[in-house]
């Protein structure tokens, strides 16, 4: 009886740990980066000063951003919705990080090689 129940808890064990092993892999999606920065566009358009959501945004996401596919991930999507919103100003993106006072290990650019982000 002992056995079997040893069985059974050993099967339940594996299969959460199937099941869960998707989950601690994921990167950050696209959305998330969209939602964690979508307060920072009028700034990357026009300038000016710095919406605090904006650098709230910046500072949660840079928390969330862990390991190099995360990273490399939110360089990816930073790249494709620059591409998708007209007007932006690289300087100011460049320069959004320090003015939020948080360190990105890459520049935020469209030359920006997303494979070579660590």
């Amino acid at each position: 009886m002992a056995s079997s129940m040893s069985l059974k808890l050993a099967c339940a064990m594996l299969m959460a740990m199937v099941v869960s092993a998707p989950l601690a892999e994921a990167a950050i999606t696209c959305g998330q980066v969209t939602s964690s920065l979508a307060q920072c566009i009028g700034y990357l358009q026009k300038g000016g000063a710095v919406p605090a959501a904006c650098c709230s945004g910046l500072k949660a996401l840079n928390s969330a951003a862990t390991t190099t596919a995360d990273r490399q991930g939110v360089c990816n999507c930073l790249k494709s919705l620059a591409g998708k919103i007209s007007g932006i100003n690289y300087g100011f993106a460049a320069g959004l990080p320090s003015k939020c006072g948080v360190s990105v290990s890459y520049k935020i650019s469209p030359s920006t090689d997303c494979k070579s982000v660590k």
